[in-house]
């Protein structure tokens, strides 16, 4: 039985790499040394021993309990990360930061045909990894259906369960990832319990008097992005290292998403040669980003190895 991040050889030839995606029954997705995912019979599959898979099976990763002086009702979370040594799978984590025993089950829905994919208890201020998916596929992914049972042998009034159907999209993934320690790995942070607005009838009242207001407008950026950190920030000098990548990396992925709210067809990002830091991140980003159809060093004449363009899908 293989799963997405199992480092895997081929039986019939030299090559190894990470399973990256389920084909079918009979085949999968291998991503070799090279970057390049090949279709495999999983007959012509064999495990490679001492390279263990990134994915947790369920209930290994489980803490001691924390009990918390306070009660804490709300912090039911669901941390997506890549795996670390392939990255273009991802790994679902539910962390549960209440202090409710969670019992949880999650289900898949595409198009109608129903799979149980995890069923657990979750105690309290721990987490467990409980889905894996290729982030190339983000397009037809299926529904996600969350349902969650809180308990607590506390004198606390029972609390409604979760029932969420969530299905994924290109803009749950395109902000920056947060540090997640309950993993210890950056990830994209979702909040499964998020408490509902309250709505003030008063305020509604009033809503249906007032002008419409304006929304806010995404200025459409240049088609060239200069993200050398002096153009950046007059402070620059004054910064340190993790703080100038931190800026620069953050001013790309809002001129990433500006250019694809205005459907430009490319856009430049000059990001300089340096140490390759920058370019790593970018590439890393772009490279699995389902908006965006492929990318390449840009006027090497005039840039070097220090500008990439990005080619957009129509």
């Amino acid at each position: 039985m293989f799963k997405l991040g199992d480092f895997v050889r081929f039986v019939d030839e030299k090559r190894e790499g990470y399973v990256t995606r389920v084909i079918d029954a009979l085949t999968l997705g291998v991503t070799d040394t090279d970057g390049f995912e090949i279709p495999v019979a999983i007959s012509n599959l064999t495990h490679v021993h001492g390279h263990n898979s990134t994915v947790v099976s369920q209930g290994d990763n489980q803490k001691p309990v924390i009990v918390d002086e306070e009660f804490k009702e709300i912090g039911v979370f669901l941390a997506v990360a890549e795996d670390s040594k392939a990255s273009a799978v991802a790994h679902f984590t539910l962390i549960n930061n209440t202090s409710y025993q969670l019992l949880l089950s999650l289900k898949t829905d595409k198009k109608g045909i129903y799979k149980g994919e995890f069923a657990s208890t979750i105690q309290p201020k721990t987490s467990t990894q409980l889905y894996s998916a290729n982030l190339g596929d983000l397009e037809v992914w299926p529904e996600f259906i969350f349902q969650v049972l809180y308990f607590s042998t506390a004198n606390i009034k029972p609390k409604d369960p979760i029932n969420l159907t969530r299905k994924f999209k290109a803009k749950d993934f395109s902000g920056a990832k947060k540090q997640v320690p309950e993993i210890n790995k950056y990830a994209w942070l979702i909040q499964l319990d998020e408490p509902v607005p309250l709505i003030d009838a008063q305020k509604l009242k009033e809503s249906f008097f007032k002008a419409p207001s304006t929304k806010p407008v995404v200025a459409q950026p240049k088609t060239e992005i200069d993200l050398h950190i002096e153009k950046l920030r007059d402070d620059h000098q004054f910064l340190g290292q993790a703080e100038i990548i931190d800026i620069q990396l953050s001013y790309f992925q809002q001129m990433l998403d500006a250019a694809i709210v205005h459907q430009m067809p490319s856009i430049v990002f000059i990001h300089g040669v340096g140490n390759g830091t920058l370019r790593h991140h970018i590439h890393k980003t772009i490279s699995k980003h389902p908006q965006v159809r492929t990318f390449m060093d840009a006027q090497k004449e005039k840039f070097g190895f220090g500008a990439t363009e990005v080619i957009f899908k129509s």
